[in-house]
């Protein structure tokens, strides 16, 4: 059996085999991870923010998913576990001075090397693209390669000098035994946070109980305003004559117009008469 011209076809061309699956460049896609939001897809800018699972994020992305989580996103499953804007960090990133960006590149006749970074860790001056762990800090934000953790051991932040405990470290774009590890953390940090919000609120409803216990009731008021009007002794304010006071002298009673010698009689009343202009 032949075709037209006389040839033969072969067996790769009449036999349709298993198609081949395309692979992945690896390096290409941990660079992705370190130049693209995680939520958007889009190019990384700043303000840029992380979660406590160490996915980076734009800042705008994710507020824009707060205000309105019912809007279909084509990957929302990576941002299920953010409640709130402040279940993410805004980092402290260090610009990388060999960083052009895309302006050099508008024509598409340079080579732009994927390899380098937008940012680097501030201690060793290695590049933030994927082929180096990085981490940061959840008490400031500041971001530090691994290395720079391991050589230079140290309670306190190389950027800005806060303390910070090794809890509070947590790996950017880790790999899917790291995700898991810090997601754990993270669930035992909100039940802990969870429980003690729980009990502060039952501590506070038997406080108000047991001083609603000690209030005063209606007999005990009542004596209360009893005891209030009728005071024990003579109080500022009360109308007390000063001419019924003992302590004082005669000649200091007699400066008020209440001692009797201030008094007048019938006598001396005297009548008075207005005239009008027109009485003549």
């Amino acid at each position: 059996m032949g075709c037209d011209g006389g040839t033969i076809p072969k067996r790769h061309e009449l036999v349709k085999g298993p198609k081949k699956v395309e692979k992945v460049d690896k390096n290409a896609e941990l660079a992705a991870k370190w130049k693209y939001c995680a939520l958007s897809q889009e190019k990384l800018k700043r303000p840029i923010v992380a979660c406590e699972l160490g996915r980076v994020y734009n800042k705008d992305a994710i507020i824009e998913y707060l205000l309105d989580k019912s809007a279909e996103r084509p990957n929302s499953e990576v941002v299920a576990h953010i409640r709130s804007i402040k279940d993410v960090k805004e980092l402290n990133l260090t610009d990388n001075p060999a960083w052009e960006g895309e302006r050099h590149n508008i024509k598409g006749d340079c080579y732009e090397d994927m390899h380098c970074a937008m940012f680097i860790c501030p201690v060793v001056g290695l590049e933030m693209n994927g082929k180096h762990k990085f981490l940061y800090l959840q008490t400031c934000g500041c971001v530090f390669s691994e290395r720079a953790l391991r050589e230079v051991k140290t309670e306190i932040c190389h950027k800005c000098g806060d303390p910070f405990q090794e809890d509070n470290l947590v790996m950017l774009n880790g790999s899917k035994d790291e995700v898991e590890k810090l997601q754990k953390a993270m669930e035992e940090r909100r039940l802990k946070a969870k429980t003690a919000k729980k009990s502060k609120k039952s501590k506070d409803t038997k406080v108000s109980k047991s001083l609603d216990s000690t209030a005063p009731g209606p007999s005990t008021s009542g004596e209360c305003s009893k005891m209030l009007k009728a005071p024990a002794g003579p109080i500022a304010g009360s109308k007390r004559s000063i001419q019924d006071m003992k302590d004082k002298s005669e000649t200091y009673k007699s400066l008020f117009t209440s001692h009797s010698s201030a008094k007048r009689t019938k006598d001396q009343i005297s009548n008075w008469v207005t005239h009008t202009p027109y009485h003549f």
